[in-house]
């Protein structure tokens, strides 16, 4: 068939969440033609990201992402959303960055070109032959964004759109500190009201007392509000976070958790300590801090051996709601499967064993995100007060893989522990 009138980018759907799949298709090119399809987004942060693949037009001088091969690029293969999640900082960036939505209330905007020929980079100093602009969005119409700042508590609660009433989630993110809101968008748009928290002040929260009534003091703002089924609260935790959900839902008279999701996370928490003690502790390891070709610090040898001693752990024994825990084999920054496999001793142990769930995934690192985000191999992070760049692990397709399969599966143990009957998709 020839070609008629210009080439033409499409993005089937052109506005979507940001973990639902999209189609990208260009028409009208000569047939056989080489062509580079890329992708370019622009941080709140004003970096740039992009991706691309290399392309052939068949005989219709058509190509889809999603069913065609690339032959070359930032991926490879038939890689429907390789465009996202393969993205990387253009050269000449910044080192160490990490891409992050800071207002959920406005999309990611990522604009999907292609160029004549296999092109390697450049792209600036070139015209495309067409375009299309895409939207992202982390917050679904008709979720509700809702400051909280009462009873000490810093957060931002997420209410799904409808009257509810909705299983509610606490949602923590790790030591890097601040309000991250995406994920709590995103699982709002899953029909879970859902609270990021913002916790990390050792210098407020400075006794494990303090810290204790902190953490339990968000947990009933999230299973008081009158949308919330106030017998369906549950903990989500990254990294730190994980840390924290694994303490509460072990330890705590006040917090009782209908279930628990842990990614990256560990139990080497010594008992009556703070929080901001576990860097404290990390610290007194730091002889054990290795470096990469790339002088990026690894920190997993620093919670190796896991300890024997019980005090310096949490009694995961005492776990009374079903727990998830996502972690990658290729963890470089804290040895999360083999604290798993300690829970899971301890567990059997204590004849709990059975509300333990564990997914682990080849090659993927620390940092699982929702799916179609970036692999962060390394970032930057301050390490008392000091920036340096952390080695998180992970090779890009392997970590993108279990980013998708593990945000399907989080998605499904929710489902399964917080809501009896389907709940409320999110769709644009």
């Amino acid at each position: 068939m020839s070609h008629t009138g210009p080439p033409v980018v499409s993005v089937h759907p052109s506005r979507a969440m940001v973990d639902e799949a999209f189609k990208v298709q260009v028409e009208n090119l000569p047939p056989g033609s080489p062509v580079t399809l890329h992708s370019l987004h622009q941080s709140e942060d004003k970096d740039y990201w992009e991706a691309f693949g290399h392309y052939v037009s068949d005989h219709r001088g058509t190509v889809s992402v999603a069913d065609d091969l690339s032959c070359g690029g930032t991926y490879t293969g038939k890689e429907a959303m390789g465009l996202l999640w393969s993205m990387r900082p253009v050269p000449g960036s910044r080192e160490g960055l990490r891409l992050r939505k800071l207002n959920v209330c406005i999309p990611q905007l990522v604009n999907i070109s292609v160029y004549s020929g296999h092109v390697g980079g450049g792209f600036r100093e070139q015209d495309p032959l067409a375009s299309a602009l895409t939207e992202r969005w982390y917050m679904a119409p008709g979720v509700r964004r809702i400051d909280i700042k009462e009873k000490g508590v810093r957060g931002t609660l997420f209410i799904p759109h409808g009257p509810g009433p909705f299983p509610g989630l606490l949602d923590m993110w790790g030591g890097g500190g601040g309000l991250l809101e995406y994920r709590a968008a995103l699982l709002a748009s899953h029909g879970y009201a859902s609270m990021a928290l913002e916790y990390f002040n050792p210098a407020e929260v400075n006794t494990a007392e303090l810290e204790l009534n902190y953490f339990e003091t968000a947990f009933n703002i999230v299973r008081d509000h009158p949308q919330v089924m106030s017998d369906r609260v549950g903990l989500f935790g990254l990294s730190l976070g994980s840390i924290v959900s694994i303490s509460l839902a072990a330890l705590s008279s006040v917090v009782k958790p209908c279930c628990c999701v842990c990614i990256s996370g560990n139990h080497t928490h010594a008992r009556g300590g703070t929080i901001g003690g576990v860097f404290n502790e990390f610290f007194k390891n730091l002889h054990k801090v290795r470096m990469d070709e790339n002088k990026y610090e690894i920190w997993r040898g620093m919670g190796l051996p896991i300890p024997d001693d019980i005090s310096q752990k949490v009694d995961v024994g005492k776990i009374s709601c079903p727990i998830l825990l996502v972690n990658g084999d290729d963890d470089q920054n804290w040895p999360t499967v083999e604290c798993a496999e300690d829970m899971a001793q301890m567990m059997r142990a204590a004849g709990n064993e059975h509300l333990l769930t564990r997914l682990e995934y080849p090659d993927a690192g620390h940092l699982i995100e929702p799916p179609y985000s970036p692999h962060f191999r390394a970032t930057k992070f301050i390490k008392d007060g000091q920036k340096v760049i952390l080695l998180w692990g992970g090779t890009t397709k392997p970590h993108s893989d279990a980013q998708e399969d593990s945000w399907k599966k989080i998605l499904a143990f929710l489902q399964q522990n917080m809501y009896s009957s389907s709940g409320p998709r999110a769709k644009l």
